[in-house]
């Protein structure tokens, strides 16, 4: 099984980050809580040529006297391809004619067959058949992702913030409908602690308790859309997001979400509040879209997160700016990257 191209943590360095292409290393490594390019590392430019010496260099076993090793044949000090790097992994079978000490054929020359086994395996240093286990969690924008519990109690705080605006907005309208509703309720049962299962003379909702329904269920949707759709546009976090610790940020950039994106997010999750009166059919498509990061992997991309390309991330504990906002690591960062110099002012004096 072949490994997806992308940033993946070295095998041989747990503390570094590199790029698999499908077929080994390339670039140079990143460390592992930096926020790696978008695509492969820019190549490196090509080794300055040797200088020439009349000294003619002994030929590496194997190849001809006098030129360079055979296609196929590692260059000297380098392992065979059946053998990963000291410390890692296990070694591979070698091709049929190689010895098993993993040293070239009797008499050196290039593998039979033509060359070393074909790329496209794991990355080196790791067992055949792909990664031990399950491959490393993504970290987009060098944060890991936030957990299903977290993201949970964010949702439950900000909608206690939005039912008490419904409570406050709403009230009205829920108690006349109460009122609308409550005769018909009280009969039904009454008439089953009766043993009565008869719908004859029910006292029947006048026409209001249809509208007042629609009128309810408008202002609710409405009022999800004022509290939410603005904070996640201008800083990715709601009022529960920021209490848990948790941020919405796009997939492609670490950048605000902006109110379009927002409104999309918000939109596969909140329209269908508008379908309760369909016999809870709104709230069915809510309960699924709630439950699908359980299932979506490695993202744990929600389905209005799909909609609209963003992933969440659990932000460090106890970095917030002084307006009360968390930083990146990317952020945190910055003011050390100045050199002495940059930190001294033209007086002289060091701040």
């Amino acid at each position: 099984m072949s490994v997806e191209p992308g940033w993946y943590v070295d095998p041989a360095d747990p503390d570094t980050r590199r790029y698999w292409d499908g077929e080994g290393w390339i670039g140079a490594p990143i460390p592992v809580d930096a926020t790696p390019p978008e695509g492969p590392p820019p190549a490196e430019p090509p080794p300055a040529p040797a200088p020439t010496s009349p000294a003619t260099p002994a030929s590496a076993p194997g190849a001809p006297a006098g030129g360079p090793p055979s296609p196929g044949q590692p260059q000297p000090g380098q392992p065979y391809p059946w053998q990963p790097p000291q410390g890692h992994g296990h070694p591979q079978a070698p091709p049929p004619g190689w010895p098993p000490g993993g040293g070239p054929p009797p008499g050196g020359g290039p593998p039979p067959g033509g060359g070393p086994p074909p790329g496209g395996g794991p990355p080196p240093g790791w067992p055949p058949g792909g990664w031990p286990g399950r491959p490393p969690e993504p970290r987009p924008h060098g944060l890991p992702l936030a957990g299903f519990g977290a993201r949970l109690i964010a949702r439950l705080i900000d909608f206690a913030i939005v039912f008490a605006l419904n409570a406050v907005v709403n009230g009205w309208f829920v108690w006349r409908l109460v009122e609308e509703v409550t005769p018909y309720w009280r009969e039904v049962f009454r008439r089953a602690m009766a043993g009565d299962s008869s719908t004859d003379g029910l006292p029947q909702p006048s026409e209001q308790a249809g509208g007042l329904q629609v009128v309810i269920l408008l202002i609710a949707t409405a009022l999800w859309l004022a509290y939410e759709v603005p904070t996640m546009a201008s800083g990715g976090q709601t009022f529960g997001k920021r209490l848990v610790g948790v941020k919405v940020v796009p997939t492609s950039a670490n950048e605000p979400l902006g109110f379009g994106r927002a409104l999309r997010r918000w939109n596969t999750l909140g329209l269908p509040t508008l379908l309760w009166y369909c016999c809870g059919l709104g709230l069915l498509l809510q309960l699924v879209d709630a439950l699908s990061p359980l299932f979506d992997h490695p993202l744990r991309q929600a389905l209005h997160d799909k909609r609209a390309q963003t992933v969440v991330v659990q932000l460090p504990r106890g970095n917030r700016t002084t307006n009360g906002a968390r930083t990146t690591p990317d952020e945190r960062a910055a003011p050390n990257d100045r050199t002495p110099d940059d930190r001294t002012d033209p007086s002289g004096d060091t701040p």
